[in-house]
């Protein structure tokens, strides 16, 4: 009797346990299609990007989604790499971090199929400084810090060019060195570093080049605090981007109505007056 009691007990408890576990199936959002479990017609659509301005820019995005059943989540991550990893890895439906010739050179490098599907705003580069206030007093083998990846690396060395501190190579261009540098007249000391550590380099560094959305994070006022920026002719639009295949998604389109609507362009021009340009 005993036994039967224990059999049918244990029967029981696994009958929970299953029922349990299909409860909490049912309430899981697929992985893949981005969308709410079946008991909401809502559609979660992920997207990662830098917390300035990227994310901010999203969240002005956020209620017109809203508006066409899309809940947005925003998903900061605070470097340029981890955003296309976890966009191949289908962690999230897009995202929002970077320019064209830097995704072009990562995709590349690492065999993503990743598609930019808009221009949102451009960032212009700058160079800072706590130890001069103009360029012309720049001394003799100073340190300067610019970022280490290949697009933005080049990127800050032709903005050097540009001040008059440097000269490249006449076709070194956008992927440049600092070996490509062929004269170099105050001997500056050229240290490529992680972008995102730019700004702590200011105590030390006599210069340093810093992309913009770093610069704000570190409460820098690009109009105001670079000694030289770049125009507003600048070709490094910012770009939505998403995976190869996804750009006719109904979800994706609306997405990206949203990001280059008039609600979205006055946001810009508005809050950061100059510092960061609309690109549409």
């Amino acid at each position: 009797m005993k036994k039967l009691l224990f059999a049918l007990l244990s029967v029981a408890a696994i009958s929970t346990v299953l029922t349990a576990c299909t409860q909490k199936t049912e309430s899981v959002p697929a992985a893949s299609s981005g969308s709410t479990p079946a008991t909401t017609d809502k559609t979660i659509l992920k997207v990662a990007a830098s917390p300035v301005p990227h994310a901010e820019i999203l969240q002005v995005a956020k209620p017109l989604l809203e508006k066409e059943g899309i809940d947005l989540q925003i998903i900061q991550m605070t470097d340029y790499v981890r955003p296309n990893i976890a966009l191949n890895e289908k962690n999230v439906d897009a995202n929002f971090s970077q320019h064209k010739p830097y995704l072009e050179d990562f995709v590349q490098k690492h065999k993503m199929q990743l598609t930019p599907i808009a221009n949102i705003h451009v960032e212009p580069m700058g160079i800072y400084s706590k130890k001069v206030k103009a360029l012309s007093e720049t001394p003799d083998d100073g340190l300067v810090t610019i970022p280490n990846d290949a697009t933005n690396g080049g990127r800050a060395l032709l903005l050097l060019q540009k001040a008059g501190l440097i000269k490249l190579k006449a076709d070194a261009g956008i992927s440049a060195t600092v070996r490509d540098i062929v004269d170099n007249p105050k001997h500056l000391k050229i240290t490529p570093m992680d972008a995102p550590q730019l700004p702590r380099t200011l105590n030390d560094a006599t210069l340093s080049v810093i992309n913009t959305n770093f610069a704000m994070e570190a409460k820098l006022v690009p109009t105001k605090d670079a000694l030289f920026i770049e125009s507003k002719d600048s070709p490094y639009a910012n770009i939505l981007v998403v995976r190869t295949g996804d750009e006719n998604r109904d979800a994706i389109q609306k997405l990206k109505q949203a990001m280059t609507s008039p609600e979205v362009k006055k946001f810009i021009e508005e809050k950061y007056q100059g510092a960061i340009i609309p690109a549409f």
